[in-house]
């Protein structure tokens, strides 16, 4: 566990915290390769805190029930991927004002050097979003999110390892200035399945705003669908499986989403296709992720079939984290001289 600064109360376990924007209406299979199957296996050693990134997704123009749906939509998927709410705390960033408050204070210890070198910004803008107020100083409402739970560890895809870099400079820089207030968290990142690319172009990032239909799973597609998609994937001229990002990258895709869903190391999977074809490939793959998404679907389901108790879970979870990050926040006022009310 971190070493904790003073002011914060012992606890018997480390905390994790994480993430996701409600920008799309389904996450897709890299996102729960990536994240949810991580996010699960923490819950066993970590106290947990998962939120819906709603003020995140404020850096895109929204139409208000768009919103909405896609807000319980992510709270169910992630319910449906195993998060547990009696266990983790599952909450919507904007139910609790510490975020946008401590982000405050993030804009403020950040230099304009800092921000302009974070290459999410740079990425974004280049390919076409608006370069508003908002996404370039995201980087400091996510250390806000992170450091106002006094999270040990924050599982990360590998994309976000930059801003958990400024996380860290930033709590060590309020610490240095003001004394031990924060903790400085450390990355939780899974190498193999960080990043899971897109079926048609195996050379970018999957997403579910930027790629296209053929190149992304989403975790509410049909079955057939799904299937569809993954027989089309992009692979190459050769019939070798193996695993070589540099050479083979859609083959190597594949073989991280199935070595992910099932379990199986990578080098196992290799040694069994040996003598085999991408058609073998593919439709042990598409028989993975059908048989993950299948229990997954039906769960979901259930939770948006009944959104009065979803909006309970998320109102449960802002209550169990509500008063941690007000600690927090209280802790960084007074360290900074701000006056208490009353």
């Amino acid at each position: 566990m971190t070493s904790q600064p003073s002011g914060i109360p012992p606890r018997q376990r480390p905390r994790s915290l994480s993430g996701m924007q409600p920008t799309s209406d389904s996450l897709h299979i890299g996102n729960y390769v990536g994240a949810l199957v991580n996010w699960v296996e923490l819950q066993d050693s970590y106290d947990a805190f998962y939120f819906i990134a709603d003020l995140h997704a404020l850096t895109v123009p929204t139409d208000p029930e768009v919103l909405r749906r896609r807000t319980r939509v992510t709270a169910a998927q992630f319910i449906a991927g195993g998060v547990d709410p009696e266990r983790s705390a599952v909450f919507c960033q904007s139910h609790l004002p510490q975020h946008a408050e401590l982000g405050w204070v993030m804009n403020c210890l950040t230099a304009m050097g800092e921000a302009e070198r974070m290459t999410q910004f740079k990425d974004k803008v280049a390919k076409g979003q608006s370069a508003n107020v908002g996404l370039f100083t995201y980087p400091m409402l996510m250390a806000a999110d992170i450091l106002g739970y006094d999270a040990d560890r924050v599982p990360v895809g590998e994309d976000q390892r930059q801003h958990l870099e400024i996380t860290r400079d930033l709590a060590q820089r309020f610490n240095q200035r003001y004394g031990e207030t924060l903790v400085v968290p450390e990355a939780h990142i899974l190498k193999e399945t960080a990043k899971i690319m897109e079926l048609s172009d195996p050379g970018s990032k999957m997403s579910g705003t930027n790629s296209p239909d053929a190149g992304v799973v989403l975790l509410s597609d049909d079955p057939k669908r799904i299937v569809k998609k993954i027989k089309s994937a992009v692979t190459d001229a050769e019939r070798e499986i193996r695993y070589d990002p540099e050479h083979k990258p859609g083959v190597s895709n594949l073989l991280v989403i199935e070595s992910a869903l099932t379990g199986v190391p990578v080098d196992s999977l290799e040694q069994g296709y040996a003598g085999r074809g991408y058609g073998d490939l593919k439709t042990q793959v598409a028989d993975a992720v059908v048989s993950a998404v299948e229990p997954f679907q039906r769960r979901m389901r259930e939770l948006l079939d009944d959104p009065a108790e979803l909006d309970r879970i998320l109102a449960a979870g802002a209550a169990k984290a509500g008063p941690i990050s007000a600690a927090t926040l209280a802790r960084v006022k007074d360290r900074l001289g701000l006056l208490p009310p009353g």
